[in-house]
Formats: C-alpha cells, structure tokens, sequence
C-alpha cells in the first residue's frame, strides 16, 4: 500500500482594517507607553476602550490615563505554547482588570509557573521592547510581589548574663547546663537567677543529659524572609532527662509524618572541632528507638 501524502498547509487572511478614532487613539498611545481607558455614558471606564459600550450606547469619547497594572480575573494556563503565542515558555491567557477600569482585557500573565496564577493576583504591565501601535506593544503582565525589601539592622554588643553564659560554655563543651533550685530541686535549662515557680535563686548548676521526650512540635512547610533551612523541616519542645522545662531544636533523622508527641530524641552534635559557644553545635534533635514516654508523664509541660 502506498504511503499517503501530507504537506504544510497555511491558511492566512491578511486584513487591513481602520481603527477609528478611539481604538486609533488606544493603540498610538501604546507606541509611548500611555495606557488609556475611555469613560461610557453611564461613568464607567473601559480598558481598551470602545466606541460603544455593551449595551450598544455611544461612549463619551473622554480618556482617561490608567496606571499600568490590575487584578486578575480569570486565567486559563497554556503549557505547551504555539506558534505565534507571545511567549515560549508556559503562560497564562487572563482577564485582567486594568486599576481604574470597570472591564476587563484579555492579555498574556508571565507567571513563571501554573501554581504562581492565581485569580485576585496583582499584575503589571510589561511593555515591549519594539512598539508598532498594536496590542502587542504590551508584551505581557507579570505578577505584581507584595514584598518589598526592607532591611533593618542593628549593631550592639549582646552580654547574656552569669548564668546564660555558664550555659553557653557547657555547650562549648559539649554539655547541657540547668540552674537548680535546692529548695524546689526543679532544674532550668538554660539557667535563670531565679526559679519562676518558688523564687528561690536557681544556685546550683548541674548537667543534665543531652536525651530527652519530644513534647510537641510542628512541621514548617511555607518559606518566608530569611529563612535558614529549606521547608519542610521540624521544630519541637523537648525536656530533657533531669530537667523541668524544654528547650526548642530541630527534629530530624525520621519522616515527618513518624515524628509525635512522646518520642524520645537524643542530640545530634556537630563533630567536636566545630564547636563554639552557641546550641547551634547540636545540629538536631534525633529518635532514639526507645518506646514512647506515656502522656501522663510530660503533659504538664505542653
């Protein structure tokens, strides 16, 4: 059997077309970057702007300058661009309504990627490099962030205290210092001058281990400003053996949905070469493998 023929076909109609004096005006003005909308009889603003509105009404013929950015309305996401698409990468086609405009247009998002559209965003305008008085002098819209930087900083001298510092230099060492108090024999991590319950003076300082019971936790899954570590990661209370209130860590080594309250964790430490008087020298909090710690016996401290 012979094999059947296929060839490129085109099917194009050149059109010239006037664009009167309201769409005329719309399209020159794109030329130098002035977007404009045109007010209806009725008050309302349209963007781009008509010579009669949806009802069929003449519009006033008075424009007014828009600024160059607006709200998504609706969006529909292209993955695969076309031939002859503005863009070629994935995109959006979107309704956006235009600040100052009671209408919408339709116009290409640069979005980045599908899960960035979202109907309500903020967008601005982007301007094309080669302007020929058509729709096309506007490139495209691109999302609108609601962050702006602002850096704040603050040079001082921090001097944490006589007990804050034995604690400090335990863990320079490699040891997890409390403040006791004899009379309550409640023990402190880190060490305060006095115990929050009785108000005795915490006197003593003793060590206490680096195992303990994870008494609850939270998994961090949003990116925000400054972060450290990239979400997901895991941030928990945990109470040492040998003392009575917890200290906060990371806890990892495990899938997060293994982590739970009563687990008990054992400090990973940096190797020993790195440490320095911060509780950043241990790196997590992991399980031990030993069973849980029964709810009755750290409820108290959640």
């Amino acid at each position: 059997m012979s094999e059947i023929l296929s060839a490129p076909y085109v099917l194009e109609y050149t059109y010239t077309r006037s664009t009167g004096p309201v769409v005329g005006r719309f399209l020159e003005g794109l030329r130098y970057e002035v977007l404009e909308g045109v007010k209806t009889a009725d008050g309302r603003v349209l963007c781009p702007p008509l010579e009669y509105d949806e009802e069929g009404e003449p519009t006033t013929g008075e424009f007014i300058q828009l600024r160059p950015s607006g709200t998504v309305k609706s969006w529909s996401w292209v993955e695969q661009p076309r031939k002859g698409h503005p863009f070629d990468r994935p995109f959006a086609w979107a309704l956006v309504q235009i600040d100052g405009a009671d209408n919408a247009m339709v116009h290409a998002v640069d979005a980045g990627d599908a899960k960035s559209m979202k109907t309500g965003m903020r967008v601005r305008l982007r301007w094309a490099r080669e302007k020929n008085g058509t729709i096309l002098d506007i490139e495209g819209f691109e999302p609108i962030s609601s962050f702006v930087p602002s850096p704040v900083r603050l040079d001082f001298e921090v001097k944490p205290g006589k007990h804050y510092s034995a604690y400090l230099r335990g863990l320079e060492q490699g040891k997890i210092i409390g403040g006791r108090d004899p009379e309550s024999d409640k023990v402190y991590v880190p060490p305060r001058a006095s115990d929050p319950v009785t108000g005795n003076p915490t006197s003593e300082y003793v060590e206490v281990a680096d195992v303990g019971v994870l008494t609850t936790f939270t998994v961090i899954r949003i990116p925000f400003e400054g972060q450290k570590l990239k979400p997901p990661y895991c941030f928990g209370a945990i109470v040492l053996d040998g003392a009575h209130m917890p200290i906060y860590h990371l806890i990892s080594g495990v899938p997060y949905d293994e982590i739970r309250m009563g687990m008990r964790v054992r400090a990973k430490w940096k190797p020993r070469e790195e440490w320095v008087t911060s509780l950043e020298n241990i790196l997590y909090f992991e399980p031990t493998g030993e069973p849980d710690v029964p709810f009755e016996l750290y409820k108290e401290h959640l």
